[in-house]
């Protein structure tokens, strides 16, 4: 298994501003083929927005995803791990936080993500999960992604 998160991790990420709308969000999470955007401040982690925040904590209770914020619903002040962190820090904070995935922060900017799927891949290619990890999503009805 990989020593560091860095050797794990999916570089990269997709931000949204807190005032971003949850229809701008969800737009951004489909053409990206994602579950989650981080939303910053001036390239500065402030929460996390995952597909299931916009289901249950506005979706759910009637409230009008065109002008409700991303920093409405999010996770504010999100659990966070580092590139040169161990994958065994990275697997403590999933496991204490019942979280699956972790925005990956180098020097206050976020610079990547690890996720339950990445751990899998890295510690047992062969596993059920890691199987599902590397699988295509399934595309919509008239050719979009899932």
């Amino acid at each position: 298994m990989a020593d560091y998160v860095r050797e794990v991790m999916t570089p990269g990420v997709v931000t949204v501003r807190p005032d971003a709308s949850l229809v701008e969000a969800a737009q951004l999470m489909r053409a990206q083929d994602i579950g989650d955007v981080l939303v910053t401040v001036d390239h500065r982690l402030v929460g996390v927005l995952t597909d299931r925040d916009i289901t249950l904590r506005a979706v759910a209770d009637g409230a009008d995803p065109l002008t409700v914020s991303a920093q409405a619903v999010c996770t504010p002040n999100p659990v966070v791990v580092g590139p040169d962190d161990a994958v065994s820090a990275a697997v403590g904070l999933m496991r204490d936080h019942a979280v699956r995935r972790l925005p990956v922060v180098e020097d206050g900017h976020p610079v990547g993500m690890v996720s339950l799927g990445d751990l899998a891949l890295a510690g047992d290619p062969d596993s059920a999960l890691a199987d599902i990890s590397r699988a295509a999503p399934d595309g919509w009805p008239g050719g979009g992604p899932a």
